[in-house]
């Protein structure tokens, strides 16, 4: 799949900077931009050191996605479930974002043996507290996804949810959720701009398909492509529709959901890209180059043996038959 990591990387720095350095440093006034058109704008003030203001703009959603206060299904409940007191949302959010929070790292749950912040945290411990707060983009997008998984975990369907659900993706772009007691479908319509893109991308969804029947891959969820729309689809405007190198489709299963394979699953399937696994296709394209060389070698090999084993008869027959008439 996608080798892209949970946390933002910038937004960790920053934090690890400001918390772990035990120093007030200096204001902080930035912003940043991730894959997906995601951007922040992070802000410190030396007046209150351990206060970051934090605000995210989410990409663009298409006219089918399914929103809340202009945030995805499930996504406030899932800041609250997962921050708590740490994090406060603003209402409204700042211009030009679609969240605004104020998170106080003083709140953060202090060891039993101290009330002072990181005191007797191991270094493992403090990046896993600054991990989950650079998390925010996983825990906001995909919390809709999260909450339809998690109920496939334990075989049921989430009240008040359509039959066909349609989440973010991209910028203008969106993948669908058909939600099972016993299964969840993913559809994903791949689209390209540039024309050589759309011939390399059907081509690598293709194999992307054939890599999921080999043996090592039986536990994973089940891939399809499709040129056309599958019919989990049905009823969806065309506009949602216009995939120009077609769909790819992933079926989960209440195993791949179990216990800390979720949040695995749900990062991998909300980042997924035909881009990402490039990659992996190629990996598979070398060996698949290698191992046709092999066989073009052992087969040069042994015509050169059967070459020299056939001269070689024919030259003794020739010897043989010389020697008769020299005889004669």
């Amino acid at each position: 799949m996608i080798l892209l990591q949970s946390p933002s990387r910038f937004l960790l720095q920053i934090l690890q900077e400001r918390v772990l350095s035990g120093e007030k440093g200096m204001d902080i006034d930035c912003h940043t931009v991730e894959f997906d058109d995601v951007r922040y704008h992070i802000q410190f003030s030396m007046r209150n050191p351990k206060v970051m203001v934090l605000s995210v703009a989410l990409p663009l959603p298409p006219p089918e996605a399914i929103l809340h206060d202009g945030l995805p299904l499930g996504a406030v409940d899932a800041i609250k479930a997962t921050y708590g007191s740490v994090v406060q949302i603003l209402d409204p959010p700042k211009d030009g974002f679609d969240l605004t929070m104020k998170i106080n790292l003083t709140k953060l749950p202090p060891d039993e043996a101290s009330n002072d912040l990181f005191v007797y945290y191991t270094p493992e411990q403090r990046n896993a507290i600054l991990t989950q707060i650079a998390s925010i983009r996983e825990v906001v997008l995909g919390a809709p996804l999260k909450l339809l998984l998690k109920h496939l975990a334990s075989k049921t369907v989430a009240p008040n949810v359509d039959k066909l659900v349609a989440l973010v993706h991209r910028p203008n772009e969106s993948f669908f959720l058909a939600p099972q007691a016993d299964k969840v479908t993913i559809v994903y319509p791949m689209r390209f701009q540039d024309s050589i893109d759309i011939v390399l991308a059907t081509s690598f969804l293709q194999e992307f398909v054939e890599a999921r029947r080999t043996a090592a891959l039986n536990n994973v969820p089940s891939c399809m492509w499709s040129p056309a729309p599958p019919l989990e689809l049905k009823g969806v405007p065309a506009d949602a529709l216009n995939a120009n190198a077609g769909f790819v489709t992933f079926v989960v299963y209440p195993r791949h959901v179990e216990s800390k394979r979720l949040d695995r699953t749900v990062w991998n399937l909300l980042t997924f890209h035909a881009y990402c696994s490039e990659g992996f296709m190629h990996t598979r394209m070398r060996r698949r180059v290698e191992s046709l060389i092999q066989a073009l070698d052992r087969a040069k090999s042994d015509a050169e043996k059967l070459k020299k084993l056939v001269h070689g008869a024919s030259f003794k027959r020739m010897s043989l038959k010389n020697e008769g008439d020299s005889r004669i």
